[in-house]
């Protein structure tokens, strides 16, 4: 087992990972920059170390600087979280060459996950069922023209290095789809630096249903059930939960299986997430593969009592998987992601100093957070600042304990996603689980 493991992100996960490390006897070293001086991943790390200034390319994402405090703290091994290197194939090449573990899946696993087109092939050779789409990049509007007439329209174009929503671009018919076309390159060559784009059939009312999986060196790979990450905005995720209400025992075991065959296609190892469309009639389609830990892998933890960040750890560090079969689903457990925006003013961010902090408990109510009162929230990062997760019995108990902690809630001195996320919950189409990836569009 590792002695020092250095933990190259910030926030709420890097506390995450400090909690586990300290539950396996694991000394840590937190990484900072200038902003991040008084955050809690800090305080209660063994070491810590100050790596540049405020921006992201100046400290969380400068793989030198990171490499550096970790040959200067004797670290042997790196976590990085999700978000900033978690899924860069370089920064897990170099890790290697460094003689340090990368606690992730490897370098090249990462690169054929990465690249969305050539993940769609890599599925499609496994036999997992993907979205109707073109067999790889296409490299003008014409050609994409000509796939959709083949699959048919309403499609929509992707970056095949994208992410978070950024690269794609919606063509119904054939005017729009080459405008589409355009734009999509662009973004893509402005956010990944790969213009490289593909086409798929566009999926009108899917539901966006996520496999948790983990895999180690000696050739076992497990399924830990689903996620319901349906409730999005602009394809960022708000609200998650499991198991789905969606799915029964004989679906939630085909996608389990899919997952599973298309973790083994790689012979994947460490934790990592496979993301299907769920359409209307129940089929499903592979959209992509993280290759990483999740925000919301507290959700899987409340209903199999599976530790996901220690078993990485083990994993990265030899050792096989703990359990060898899928785990039952214990109860029901929901996610709600509060991130330091305004909703009523199109959700921009809201950063500042927290005057007041009051974080909810009792029964089945956990709280992962980085923050307290008087902490400034910066604006150089993603605005998360706090997941409240609740497990219950049910999945009416769990709604009504989410809403209930929303209400015990306190967080003052900025804005906040917790009132809009209490309109989310009470929705009448939200209780009866009728919901898509469009469910936000139309409150």
């Amino acid at each position: 087992m590792f002695e020092k493991i250095l933990i190259a992100n910030r926030g709420e996960v890097a506390l995450r990972v400090i909690r586990a490390c300290r539950e396996l006897g694991i000394r840590t070293v937190a990484v900072y920059s200038e902003a991040d001086r008084d955050s809690l991943h800090v305080r209660f790390s063994d070491e810590d170390i100050c790596i540049g200034a405020p921006p992201a390319r100046d400290s969380y994402l400068n793989i030198p600087r990171i490499l550096a405090a970790a040959e200067i703290t004797g670290a042997d091994a790196i976590h990085p979280g999700y978000g900033f290197l978690a899924e860069n194939a370089e920064f897990a090449e170099i890790c290697e060459r460094s003689g340090l573990v990368f606690i992730g899946p490897t370098a090249d696993q990462i690169r054929k996950m990465g690249n969305k087109a050539e993940a769609r092939r890599t599925m499609d050779a496994a036999g997992v069922p993907i979205v109707p789409g073109s067999n790889g990049p296409v490299d003008d509007e014409d050609e994409a023209v000509e796939e959709a007439r083949r699959i048919g329209f309403p499609v929509i174009i992707k970056a095949s290095s994208g992410g978070g929503g950024k690269g794609m671009r919606l063509g119904e018919d054939e005017e729009g789809l080459r405008r589409a076309f355009v734009m999509a390159r662009n973004e893509a060559k402005a956010a990944f630096d790969d213009p490289t784009v593909y086409v798929e059939k566009y999926i009108s009312r899917p539901r966006h249903v996520e496999i948790q999986v983990m895999g180690d060196k000696h050739g076992n790979i497990v399924h830990y059930g689903e996620r319901d990450c349906s409730v999005q905005r602009r394809h960022q995720k708000l609200v998650e939960e499991s198991p789905s209400p969606a799915l029964d025992a004989e679906l939630r075991g085909e996608m389990g299986d899919a997952a599973v065959l298309a973790g083994a296609s790689i012979d994947y190892s460490n934790a990592g997430t496979v993301e299907f469309l769920l359409d209307e009639d129940r089929s499903f389609f592979f959209m992509e593969m993280n290759t990483r830990i999740q925000v919301e892998h507290p959700v899987t933890e409340a209903v199999t009592a599976v530790d996901l960040v220690k078993e990485q750890i083990r994993v990265a560090a030899g050792e096989e998987l703990t359990l060898r079969e899928p785990p039952a689903l214990r109860g029901h457990a929901i996610e709600c992601r509060i991130n330091a925006e305004d909703p009523e003013h199109g959700f921009r961010p809201s950063p500042g100093t927290i005057t007041a902090f009051h974080a909810p408990g009792g029964p089945g109510v956990r709280i992962d957070t980085h923050v307290y009162a008087g902490y400034h929230v910066p604006p150089y990062y993603d605005s998360l600042i706090a997941k409240l997760v609740v497990r219950a019995n049910d999945r009416p108990e769990a709604l009504s304990r989410a809403y209930h902690a929303l209400e015990e809630f306190i967080v003052e001195g900025i804005h906040t996603t917790i009132p809009f996320l209490q309109t989310v919950l009470s929705h009448p189409d939200f209780e009866a689980g009728n919901v898509d990836t469009h469910f936000i569009e139309h409150l």
